[in-house]
């Protein structure tokens, strides 16, 4: 077990010493019904995962936001393993910010876990006036108690990539946490590493360009993201920019859990890369490709070929990644081919593949999509059944348990894009299935028992997003 600590902040010590924390027992997740054609708010799903609960694979709880049309998407903590060492610091609150309405929302998870409350909501025009930030995206909880979150553009949906800052006590916009002006053309995801006195940001598309749908002239005129920005955490200011080469929409960015660690990962969605970005010994910073997903020819698709090629299309689409706790795996989603997958990264400079699992997708045997060529498979994959229910879309939000035996995932990317590119989705709802992990050979293999059926829900079928484990996990917290 994790060791005891009578006089310790949140979280743990160490991301090794977090592997030996407890079986998750309740996860919660944003379940979305803008563009679903429900006029209903967005809300908060507890479910239950534990195996010996009478109430297993069941959503105990919903939280509906008191506004439609919020669009939840990702979500952070009021305090993590970043003031483990302030005993002062406890995890109660679960931060939700919204994409589209750009409120933030607070919810208390401490008081009743398995059935948590709005604490508090920040409104837009709080953020406007004293940030000029909106559609906001990542939080996370910093060492200095504060909470910031990433933002996508400015108040008229113009790019803008800048950082709100909130008190972790009361929830006050504080400001930017950036110098006045010193904003990102575009921003999305970031994570940051004091030891190496840096943070780096991530980039998607102007919000006016991704809000409503993709369209690939949007690709051909450049409008969507492929740098990286590299932050100096001390001075809050921008000290490089880093051009990917096939790195079309970098989205999720990880940084090794290892503190000392000086390099990380980077999934471009529409390139289907994953870029490796690592520290020099000048000083400065620098990016190379480690990952290619191959493409498919097809017919019957929306384009021509599908993601995985360094054309501007729309890709295998690399959704989420994440890295085990022990930074020996890294995991992905291909949203589009379909798959989720396992690489050993214990040389990071050269992954191996150690498992792939398909879940769902485009290309499944039945469907719309014609494979024509594929580098990868011999037959389109079969649709996945759980349950007796025919999932639909592919796998996307992931989560990983924090022994890193059990993978988490959701199967909904974003409302608009859901519609546009799998609007099964849409009259279905998404799901959430559950994958068990070979952490010693590395493999993947779903577990037949589990599934979460958001088509079921009681005002109609909803799109559950990302999902949050109560004591923290391997994308909420980070170590210094």
């Amino acid at each position: 077990m994790a060791t005891k600590c009578g006089n310790c902040g949140p979280g743990y010590s160490t991301p090794l010493e977090a592997m030996k924390g407890p079986r998750e027992e309740i996860v919660y997740l944003p379940c979305i019904y803008r563009n679903t054609g429900t006029e209903a708010p967005d809300y908060l799903a507890t479910v239950d995962v534990d195996p010996k609960s009478p109430q297993y694979c069941q959503v105990i709880h919903r939280l509906p936001m008191p506004n439609l049309k919020d669009e939840l998407h990702h979500s952070g903590w009021n305090t993590c393993s970043s003031c483990f060492g302030d005993s002062t610091k406890s995890r109660t609150k679960l931060v939700l910010p919204s994409l589209i309405s750009s409120r933030i929302y607070v919810v208390d998870v401490g008081s009743e876990p398995r059935a948590p409350k709005l604490h508090k909501v920040i409104e837009p025009k709080d953020i406007h006036a004293k940030c000029e930030l909106a559609f906001l995206h990542t939080s996370h909880c910093l060492a200095s108690g504060e909470v910031m979150i990433s933002s996508l553009g400015d108040v008229k949906g113009n790019g803008k990539g800048g950082f709100v800052l909130l008190d972790g006590e009361t929830f006050e916009v504080k400001g930017t946490w950036e110098r006045p002006g010193g904003a990102a053309p575009l921003g999305y995801d970031f994570w940051y590493q004091p030891r190496h006195n840096v943070m780096i940001s991530t980039e998607w598309a102007a919000p006016n360009v991704l809000r409503d749908g993709f369209n690939p002239a949007d690709v051909e005129a450049g409008l969507y993201g492929s740098h990286l920005y590299v932050w100096d955490w001390q001075r809050h200011e921008i000290v490089q920019t880093l051009s990917l080469k096939d790195g079309l929409i970098p989205l999720e960015i990880r940084f090794l859990h290892n503190p000392d660690a000086a390099q990380g990962f980077v999934g471009c969605a529409l390139s289907s890369t994953i870029q490796r970005f690592y520290k020099n010994e000048g000083g400065t910073w620098s990016v190379e490709k480690v990952i290619q997903v191959p493409p498919k020819k097809v017919k019957g698709w929306l384009l021509p070929e599908m993601p995985g090629s360094t054309r501007p299309l729309p890709t295998g689409l690399i959704t989420d990644i994440l890295l085990s706790l022990d930074d020996r795996f890294l995991y992905f989603s291909n949203w589009l081919h379909g798959d989720l997958r396992q690489y050993d990264i214990s040389d990071p400079q050269r992954p191996r593949l150690t498992g792939q699992l398909f879940l769902g997708g485009s290309i499944v045997k039945g469907g719309p999509v014609q494979v024509l060529e594929d580098e990868e498979l011999k037959s389109q994959p079969e649709p996945l059944v759980v349950k007796g229910k025919r999932v639909a879309g592919g796998p996307q939000m992931i989560q990983l348990s924090l022994d890193g035996k059990r993978l988490y995932i959701t199967t909904s990317l974003y409302s608009a894009w859901d519609k546009q590119f799998y609007p099964d989705l849409i009259r279905e709802g998404s799901v959430m299935l559950q994958v068990d992990v070979d952490t010693v050979k590395g493999g993947l293999k779903l577990n037949p028992n589990f599934l979460v059926d958001f088509g079921k829900e009681p005002l109609g079928p909803a799109l559950a997003h990302e999902l949050r484990y109560p004591g923290g996990d391997c994308s909420s917290d980070i170590w210094i």
